[in-house]
């Protein structure tokens, strides 16, 4: 049955067409002059079936991407992947060793809830728009950008479609 929905699993360009990845490109980027941490997001419809067969889950998935996109090369290791698994329905999010012991796993879980309730009402893009507010809010809370801070944007804001 997990085969078969990552066989024919709905391409993610359906549900975010290029103009909505535009601005979800904007909201990372508009996020990150409230806090100094580092926002990715990536959306990928179906493994590949050897992963499928082999028993690959989406959080071992969102890790591999997190290490792929370099969401862990932050000068204070403060980058946060928000990742979408679509034939699995699953959301996770991969977050630096900067908020160990800072932030829970029901707060980023409640992240998660933000955009799986977008997505369940039909309205990806406003689902990751929420879910990507949510993530700011958290990584504001512990890695603020004080007055006259320069920042150097250390990771591309542009989706992966994966």
């Amino acid at each position: 049955m997990r085969l078969l929905r990552h066989l024919f699993a709905m391409p993610s360009r359906r549900l975010f067409a290029k103009d909505a990845l535009k601005r979800i490109a904007e909201a990372i980027a508009a996020s990150e002059v409230r806090h100094t941490g580092e926002i990715v997001f990536a959306v990928e419809s179906a493994l590949h079936p050897r992963a499928v067969l082999a028993g690959m889950q989406a959080r071992d998935r969102a890790q591999e991407v997190f290490a792929q996109v370099r969401a862990w090369d932050t000068r204070a290791n403060n980058g946060v992947l928000l990742y979408l698994l679509l034939a699995d329905h699953r959301i996770e999010i991969v977050a630096d060793r900067g908020f160990d012991g800072l932030v829970s796993p029901e707060q980023w879980r409640g992240a998660c809830q933000l955009v799986e309730e977008g997505l369940k009402a039909g309205e990806p893009e406003a689902a990751v728009l929420r879910g990507l507010e949510a993530l700011s809010a958290l990584i504001e809370t512990h890695f603020p950008r004080a007055p006259g801070y320069v920042d150097a944007n250390e990771l591309p804001d542009d989706p992966h479609l994966l």
